[in-house]
């Protein structure tokens, strides 16, 4: 097996770890902030034993700082959101929310990297709508909610995607990680006590076996892990391929809650084809940005 072989299983491996973080958070018991919390904390741990203090001295000025900062804030959020809408709702709406985070990133980027839209970001944005309107019509009425908190998931996720990719040469990956991570954790550490004070029922902080047992796999396995995984595959994968597996993590995620979270008892055939809409768009993205029309800035 050559290593571009070994890249693919290795990304095929990352991206079902990624897909699996939303099983698990249907599967603990703690409230999205306490959840978050404690995966940030036990995330940034393990990554203590990944960095190098002198490096990370050295590489990371105080303006990088700053932004890292900044963005540990909005990953804290994001997460906040992501397990949120599955707390809300279930992990197959959490799940596919976050497929239209390649849209807002289109949208997005351009601004942030100042450069022109491309019609091919429009384009993909609209048919995105059709399979939105036929989820939303196909949950029930008490799941909206979680609808609408996955989508600013999935918005928050394409800006802190955004500004790591515009720094993410700036320092090393790892470092990067774990000070956003530390960060992240920090802030809802300040938090929680305010929410803590303002909660009207009771706010369970301490995990159960089972829920270790879950938090261990999250932070280790579908977070650490899988970041080193795809970190390591990248260097022999194209940027193109790469996105292209990236992609079946909601592909992924939908499966496992259906088989381990029987979420497909809580959904309609309709939501299933309002999710397939919007994944045969997001697949076609990478290969309708080869046409030359379509990729083309917007004059």
């Amino acid at each position: 097996m050559n290593a571009v072989q070994r890249s693919y299983i290795k990304i095929h491996i990352a991206v079902l770890l990624f897909g699996l973080t939303a099983i698990l958070g249907g599967l603990i018991e703690l409230n999205a902030l306490v959840l978050v919390w404690w995966r940030m904390l036990i995330t940034s741990i393990s990554l203590i034993f990944l960095i190098r203090r002198k490096r990370l001295l050295q590489s990371i000025d105080k303006p990088l700082l700053i932004v890292l900062v900044i963005n540990g804030i909005i990953i804290a959020i994001h997460w906040l959101c992501f397990y949120g809408s599955i707390k809300l709702a279930n992990a197959s709406v959490a799940l596919v929310c976050m497929a239209s985070a390649s849209f807002f990133t289109a949208l997005i980027e351009p601004w942030f990297l100042k450069r022109k839209i491309r019609r091919l970001d429009i384009f993909t944005g609209m048919l995105i709508i059709p399979g939105m309107i036929l989820i939303v019509n196909n949950i029930r009425f008490d799941m909206l909610w979680g609808f609408a908190v996955g989508i600013m998931a999935a918005l928050l996720s394409a800006v802190f995607a955004t500004i790591n990719k515009k720094y993410v040469d700036s320092a090393h990956a790892t470092d990067i990680t774990f000070i956003e991570l530390g960060t992240g954790w920090l802030f809802l550490s300040i938090l929680l006590p305010f929410i803590w004070m303002g909660s009207v029922d009771s706010m369970n902080f301490w995990p159960v076996l089972s829920d270790w047992i879950y938090l261990i796999i999250l932070s280790l396995l579908c977070t650490t892990l899988a970041f080193i995984l795809s970190l390591q595959s990248l260097k022999h994968l194209s940027a193109f391929n790469a996105n292209l597996i990236v992609n079946l993590e909601p592909v992924y995620g939908i499966l496992l809650a259906a088989v381990i979270l029987s979420d497909h008892e809580e959904l309609t055939t309709g939501f299933y084809i309002g999710v397939l809409f919007i994944l045969c768009v997001v697949f076609s993205y990478p290969l309708l940005k080869k046409t030359r029309w379509l990729s083309s800035p917007i004059e």
